[in-house]
Order: structure tokens, then sequence, then C-alpha cells
């Protein structure tokens, strides 16, 4: 494996200027660039090596290849602004003669080999820096698996969150609609005592009311459907961002409203279905 590493991200982390000097001067370093627009060599750099921390220092090189375009990471930081090149290089070159290496990426061929690789470099750390056993390590070694897990874990914590959120709203959307009920049983009182007069049974009532209920509760879950659906294909087109509508999601969210309607419109039904033909055709 070519020792490489990353030795300055470009304007954005340091807010350093970057600019592009004549040719010429000593003999130049391989690199390789993150954008075509960086092959114009040489580059100066951020010198974090240097006293002052906006310096930079002019490096000749030799521009190797260009990488792809990866934008911004999970962090916030453009993926893209950055340079390549050996590390005995940077150290000579950019770091002031430093003999550090603040990060170090490891590749292995297979991810059964990881564990294994991890230990092992682990091992020779604890070594070039002298730990003694039993003492912490005054290095970190973490693994795509590890980073992952994190992402995974922060990813789950915000869905928590945002299906606590929307409990929230099916419940006072809920309640909404219990409230609307019971209204609509109150005014409808005469006609509930009609309609049992004339011989309709509780059951018929109550399958009434509940018709109504999961009706108004399908009705707006269908809207936010579809504000849903209509709000990422905006965002998808106007900041660029990728989604991925589910077919899934769209019918589960038609089941959960209409789960909504029976749950929170059964009250009402039940209490009209109760009613006293006699009291409800007085009712005034």
């Amino acid at each position: 494996m070519k020792a490489m590493t990353a030795v300055a991200t470009l304007c954005l982390l340091l807010s350093v200027g970057c600019s592009r000097k004549g040719a010429g001067g000593p003999a130049r370093v391989p690199v390789t660039v993150a954008r075509a627009e960086q092959r114009a060599i040489p580059f100066e750099i951020p010198a974090t090596g240097t006293a002052e921390p906006r310096q930079t220092v002019s490096v000749q090189s030799q521009v190797t290849g260009v990488l792809t375009s990866k934008g911004l990471s999970t962090q916030g930081t453009d993926q893209d602004d950055i340079v390549i090149m050996p590390y005995t290089s940077a150290m000579k070159r950019v770091l002031g003669g430093g003999t550090t290496l603040r990060n170090i990426n490891a590749q292995v061929a297979s991810s059964h080999d990881l564990p294994p690789a991890q230990q092992q470099i682990i091992a020779l750390l604890r070594q070039r820096h002298n730990i003694r056993e039993g003492r912490d390590d005054d290095f970190t070694v973490r693994t795509q698996e590890e980073i992952a897990a994190a992402a995974t874990a922060t990813t789950d914590v915000m869905t928590g969150l945002l299906g606590a959120i929307a409990g929230v709203s099916l419940l006072v959307g809920g309640i909404g609609i219990m409230n609307i009920m019971l209204v609509s049983v109150t005014e409808r009182t005469r006609e509930i005592g009609t309609r049992m007069a004339v011989g309709a049974h509780g059951r018929d009532i109550l399958s009434q009311f509940l018709i109504e209920a999961i009706s108004l509760s399908c009705v707006g879950g269908i809207i936010g459907i579809l504000v849903g659906v209509a709000s990422a294909k905006i965002l998808a087109a106007v900041k660029n961002w990728p989604s991925l509508i589910s077919p899934t999601s769209i019918v589960a969210a038609f089941l959960v409203s209409a789960a909504v309607g029976v749950f929170f419109g059964f009250y009402p039904a039940r209490k009209a279905a109760q009613l006293d033909p006699i009291d409800a055709l007085r009712y005034e």
C-alpha cells in the first residue's frame, strides 16, 4: 500500500485563499486532485507548520490524477476540495519538516481481514509509541463498520424522534376527529331517534358513524399523502436532494389513517348507538 495522506483541504476548512503560480522552481511533487480545474500547477496550499495560520506555501507539483466527485460529507465538509500527495513530500515541503501524521488511512483486501488488520495496526502503534502494557492508547483506530454503526445509531435516534412527532400528530388529529363526531352525534340526535323508531338497530347506527369517522380520517390521510409526495418532488427538484417514495409507505400511511378513524370514531359511534329512541325524538 502506498503511503499517501491528504495533507490539506484547500480554502474551506482552513479559510486560506488558493491561487496559482507560474511554472519553474524545484522538482515537482506528484499529486492527485479532486477537481479537474485544479490541474493548473503548482498550488499554493495552507502551510500548517508555519507560524502564521493563514500563510501559504507554493509547491511545484505534477498532477497525476483527478478523483471522482464526492460532494459534501456527513459532517458537511467538501470532499472535493482536497489534494493528495506522498507523505514524505508533505512533511518536507508543506508541514515545515514535521515528522508526525494526523491521520493514516489503511485498506484491506476483504472485510474478513478487517478485525485482524485492526489488531495488528493497534499492536504496531503501541509498539512504536512505547506504550506499556495496561496503559491506554494515545491514538484511535476506527473502522468503517464502527463509523457506519455510529451513523446508524444517530439515524435511529432521529427516526425515533420523527416517529414520536408523528405519533403526537396522529393523537391530535384523532382527538379532532372524535370531537367532530361527538358534535355530529349531538346535532343529529333527532335523526338518530327517527332511524331507531322506524326499525334501525344499534349496530346500524354504530356502523353509520364509524364509516363517517373512517371516511373523514381517510380523506385527511389522502391529502397528507399527496402533500408529502409533492413536497418530496419539489425538494428533489429545487435542492437536488435524492428522494425515494416507497409504495409500501403510502399504503401504510393510508391504513394508519383508517385505523385512527376506527379508534377515535368508535366512542362517538357507540354513544350514538346507545341513545334511547324516545329521548332522542324529544331532543331539541
